[in-house]
């Protein structure tokens, strides 16, 4: 859109054309008056060049995106840089929603994980603003402009906001994030039940999605990558403080995060509590099976 804005003839403007025409010298008075005018004129139009580029941007009704880029297959685009993007805004507009907006109507080469849009999936973990957080969950309106979105630290960068997962898939699988019982229900239908009390335990983190925010905040993970990591124990968790757990398996899962990659590396920073999406406590279940582990270790004669 063109920020052109056609110069109207005024009086002014007449009158110090009139004067330049004029062929006689003139006063120093006169000409300190005709610089005056000049200055002033430039500087009304300096405005309305100023106000029509507002309007044409639009800047009340659009966000503005520093959106991190890199592409190592392409050639000029191996180098890491950072885009800008201005968004037209509606209320109740997300990150990804902006972001979805800028590959479809700029640059559809922008690649970013999305699939449900509903803080389930976990695909969508991004560094927003200097934060881990969900792309699908975060409110434009909630955020500074402008809004800086670069791919989770701490792990490598495949393409623009995508990074490597597999590190973080593996530490999940350490822990060995299934069930085991020690005895099934003698009924084919019959349920494997569950206390109340006991699901009101673990419940909290059974809400792990996977999206890998916490790994990415913790300061013990980006220096040591043998740590399971908070997601990974958390999972661990889950299974360890289930009252259908065999006692075997249990014994077998502490004895995996009692390892010097396990739960004692955790310095309880509390980073990783701070950016979960799902508010779990997990700080709090790390502090807990380290209780775990030194109980199932002592021995009274």
């Amino acid at each position: 859109m063109s920020t052109h804005v056609p110069e109207t003839e005024t009086e002014t403007d007449t009158e110090a054309e009139t004067e330049v025409e004029h062929s006689e010298p003139l006063a120093p008075a006169q000409e300190e008056r005709m610089r005056k005018k000049a200055e002033a004129r430039a500087d009304r139009e300096e405005r309305a060049r100023q106000e029509a580029a507002e309007r044409a941007t639009g800047d009340d009704d659009t966000v503005h995106l520093k959106v991190f880029r890199f592409d190592p297959e392409v050639e000029g685009k191996q180098e890491p840089r950072f885009d800008d993007f201005h968004v037209p805004y509606e209320k109740g507009m997300t990150v990804l929603d902006a972001l979805i907006y800028a590959r479809d109507t700029f640059d559809s080469s922008l690649t970013f994980r999305h699939s449900c849009r509903q803080a389930i999936c976990g695909s969508d973990a991004l560094f927003i603003n200097g934060r881990q957080r969900l792309g699908c969950k975060t409110q434009l309106s909630d955020l500074d402009q402008p809004v800086r979105v670069e791919p989770l630290p701490h792990a490598e960068v495949e393409k623009d906001l995508v990074v490597d997962m597999d590190h973080f898939y593996d530490q999940m699988e350490a822990v060995e994030p299934y069930f085991d019982a020690d005895e099934l229900p003698d009924g084919e239908l019959d349920e494997q039940r569950q206390t109340r009390e006991n699901r009101e335990k673990v419940k909290m983190s059974t809400r792990c999605i996977w999206c890998g925010a916490c790994m990415s905040s913790c300061n013990i993970a980006a220096g040591n990558n043998e740590y399971l990591g908070p997601a990974a124990i958390n999972k661990a968790y889950r299974f360890a403080m289930d009252e259908r757990e065999g006692t075997e398996r249990k014994q077998h899962r502490l004895n995996i995060l009692e390892q010097e990659n396990g739960v004692w590396r955790c310095q309880t920073q509390f980073s990783c509590t701070e950016v979960c999406p799902k508010d779990i406590p997990l700080t709090e279940h790390i502090q807990e099976l380290k209780r775990e582990a030194v109980k199932s270790n002592l021995k009274f004669w």
